[in-house]
């Protein structure tokens, strides 16, 4: 099977919509374009940000000091099924089978290792996709790295979900007392692994981190500690594509597909409603019965659409 068939295929059997079938579509076009491999020398990231401006004229900069392209998608569109399929593409073309995913909160994070490992789950990813379910991935978590046998065997994919703020908190150095400079518990030699959990990632010559809620994840502690996995590509997705208070957006967006737009295409997510009464006095109501009119109203909307 060619690409293009895997493009197509996956496309299907995901049940991708039309924004996160573009999506797809610039991430196949990009590492076509780009070899992913791990840049050390700033000249050859420059000529690799050139090519990437060639295409996508408004694109700035990467932001990271590796190629990272950003996707701005509205919030329930299915950034994790976009997540899903641009593993599966890279994988099933052979460019990377080693993937980190970050999670913006242990909510998500939790969510995020039953999407991509529990074939049982109501939302598994990749239900029906027989290349990828006769061989299901890894999941490696944040909590169960240290502990991990057979990475290094075998050709399945290999999904890491970590939670940013225990990835954070494991490749900072401890400080203490007793100890002024003890090694992270990511970066302490593992007696499952023979090395660190740390050393064996960057070693990876295919690692390919997603961003999940990207915007979380460019204060200079994330950063730096993002750089130092060497990823050859970074996949950042968001809703919300702005660096800090005084508005400033991200300058790596290949695609975008805002709340806007969504609400006005009217397809993927749901128009808000607000229940009110005309000439309604809430003068004399109680809270708990001002509660109780709130949630009549609430239910009373779908039952009349």
């Amino acid at each position: 099977m060619d690409n293009q068939e895997t493009l197509k295929n996956i496309k299907s059997r995901l049940s991708l919509r039309q924004p996160l079938k573009d999506s797809l579509d610039i991430v196949a076009h990009l590492v076509d374009l780009l070899e992913l491999a791990e840049i050390n020398d700033p000249a050859v990231l420059q000529e690799a940000l050139e090519k990437v401006r060639t295409h996508y004229p408004t694109y700035i900069d990467f932001e990271r000091d590796f190629i990272s392209v950003a996707f701005s998608i509205a919030t329930g569109v299915g950034k994790t099924r976009l997540m899903g399929a641009i593993m599966a593409y890279l994988y099933l073309t052979g460019r990377s089978r080693n993937f980190f995913v970050l999670a913006p909160n242990l909510t998500i994070y939790e969510k995020l290792i039953e999407d991509f490992g529990n074939p049982a789950f109501s939302k598994y990813v990749f239900r029906g996709f027989e290349e990828i379910v006769a061989n299901p991935p890894v999941i490696i978590t944040g909590d169960n790295y240290a502990q991990s046998t057979g990475l290094f065997s075998g050709q399945e994919m290999r999904i890491n979900v970590f939670n940013i703020s225990k990835f954070n908190k494991d490749t900072a150095e401890e400080r203490s007392k007793e100890n002024k400079n003890k090694l992270p518990r990511i970066k302490r030699i593992s007696e499952y692994l023979g090395q660190s959990y740390w050393e064996y990632l960057i070693k990876l010559d295919d690692l390919v981190i997603l961003m999940d809620e990207a915007h979380r994840y460019h204060a200079d502690k994330s950063k730096q500690a993002i750089a130092e996995l060497r990823p050859v590509l970074g996949i950042e997705l968001t809703a919300t594509p702005i660096l800090d208070e005084k508005g400033a957006r991200f300058k790596n967006i290949v695609f975008e597909y805002s709340l806007a737009q969504a609400l006005h295409d009217g397809k993927y997510i749901k128009i808000p409603s607000i229940a009110t009464r005309a000439n309604f006095d809430a003068k004399g109501k109680t809270p708990d019965e001002m509660e109780r009119i709130k949630l009549e109203d609430a239910i009373s909307v779908p039952l009349n659409q």
